[in-house]
This record gives C-alpha cells, sequence and structure tokens, in this order.
C-alpha cells in the first residue's frame, strides 16, 4: 500500500470512529434526559423505576396539602382515584395549582414510597388536562367534566 492510500485509510478510519462516538455520546445524552409517564397505580404497582427521573400525574387530592409555614416545603397526595402517592416538593407552586386539579410533577422515588418532586406543572385552565393525566384518568374509571371529577 502506497502512502497516499494510508493516509486516506486512516482519515477514513478516524471519521468513522468519530461519529460513532458522537452518535453513542448523543443517545447517552438522550436517555438520560428521557422522563417517562407513571399515574399513581403504576407506581403503588412497582412500574415506575426506583432511583430514576420520571413523571407522575394525577388529582391533587382534597385536603391533603400541607405547607410549612417557615420554608416552601410542601407535601400533598396525588391520586388517580384508584391508588395515592405521597409527594414532596420544595419550591414554589404555580400559581394554577390546587386541590382537586390535575397537576404533572417530574421526579423520583424517595424513602417510604413518596415521590420526591423536581417540579410542579400544573393544568392551564379548568377545561384543559395534561394528555398524560386525561389518559391515566381514564383507565381509573374517572369521568372529566369540566373541571369536576367523577366516578363512572
Amino acid at each position: 500500500m502506497n502512502p497516499k492510500r494510508k493516509k486516506l485509510l486512516l482519515i477514513v478510519i478516524f471519521i468513522v470512529v468519530g461519529m460513532g462516538a458522537a452518535t453513542g455520546l448523543a443517545l447517552k445524552a438522550f436517555q438520560e434526559n428521557l422522563l417517562y409517564f407513571f399515574s399513581p397505580t403504576q407506581v403503588a404497582n412497582g412500574e415506575a423505576p426506583a432511583g430514576t427521573r420520571f413523571r407522575i400525574g394525577g388529582l391533587v387530592e382534597k385536603g391533603s396539602v400541607k405547607r410549612d409555614p417557615n420554608s416552601l416545603h410542601v407535601t400533598f397526595t396525588l391520586t388517580d382515584t384508584l391508588h395515592e402517592v405521597k409527594v414532596d416538593y420544595d419550591g414554589i407552586l404555580p400559581d394554577l395549582f390546587r386541590e382537586g386539579q390535575g397537576i404533572v410533577a417530574n421526579g423520583r422515588m424517595g424513602k417510604g414510597g413518596r415521590f420526591v418532586a423536581s417540579e410542579v406543572l400544573a393544568k392551564h385552565d379548568e377545561k384543559y388536562m395534561p394528555p398524560e393525566v386525561a389518559d391515566a384518568l381514564k383507565k381509573a374509571g374517572v369521568k372529566h367534566d369540566y373541571g369536576r371529577y367523577r366516578l363512572r
């Protein structure tokens, strides 16, 4: 093999290895930032991954919101009317957050089966519900009627 061909072969090998490494790093970053959605029933059944970030959605149970007067710590119960999950959150809740409304929270499971939220997202108006929450409630047999929820 002459020197020109060796040099060309080395360049091609370098490009292929570089593209492979870049693709591998991009796929790894994508996988780490992927958040799966789970309902409280799926979390109760153990379908949610332990130690991994995911989203959970449902209705904030009436009478369950407890705020620490000395900090931004809030605890509340999230339900799909079949199962409940206790949620801990440190931060400012969205203006639209209130009991009986649908929310989606990002975070991971903590000690004692409690969900530790890093972000809480509330619905936009009384007719809107995040699609994931609406699907989870539909599977649980809950009928959504413009901001009111009832079992079918």
